[in-house]
């Protein structure tokens, strides 16, 4: 049986719109949502295989990520217990527990911890927290050769990279993907 599109996968539009009903997920009509999301699966390598999804929230991107790109196994971290107690029980019911786990942390301690250091293909991260604090975390936990892919502001929007030493946090020059940014790894 084909999986739909995630923008169409009723059991995403579910879990989404109960986060939205309980405040844990903005306001924005859930399939558009979904349909940003999509951009950072889109924008994953087909070599990733390990993708980390930093302050996970209500599941957007992980979630939609775990849908699109089934061959990915993704870790969701956030420090809130009640977000990751939702994440579990989405999970279940999307039927994806064997490729999708959950961590109930801060990023910090997550990183710091000796056997997830450079050990994913790629982080993710969406409203996460500002530029260089998303970069420094996610260039933690990501291989060298690896990809960190960040929500980008719309298009005329001023260049939040800008003024920041990309080098000395091991990413390479971020490449504009659609509404997202991809950066290389470069330790």
């Amino acid at each position: 049986m084909a999986v739909p599109h995630p923008a169409e996968h009723e059991g995403l539009i579910r879990i989404f719109s109960a986060a939205q009903r309980i405040g844990a997920l903005g306001t924005q009509p859930v399939q558009d949502m979904i349909a940003h999301a999509c951009a950072f699966a889109d924008a994953l390598p087909q070599s990733v295989h390990t993708c980390v999804d930093l302050g996970s929230g209500a599941g957007v991107p992980g979630l939609v990520i775990a849908i699109a790109r089934p061959e990915i196994h993704l870790t969701l971290v956030d420090r809130r217990s009640k977000r990751t107690d939702a994440l579990q029980r989405a999970i279940r019911a999307l039927g994806i527990e064997d490729r999708v786990s959950v961590v109930c942390t801060d990023v910090e301690s997550f990183a710091r911890t000796t056997k997830m250091k450079h050990s994913f293909d790629a982080a993710c991260a969406r409203g996460f927290g500002p530029p260089e604090f998303t970069l420094k975390w996610s260039t933690e936990l990501v291989k060298t050769g690896g990809v960190i892919v960040v929500s980008e502001p719309p298009l005329g929007s001023p260049d939040r990279w800008q003024g920041i030493d990309l080098s000395a946090c091991g990413a390479s020059q971020p490449i504009r993907v659609g509404p997202v940014a991809m950066f290389h790894v470069e330790h």
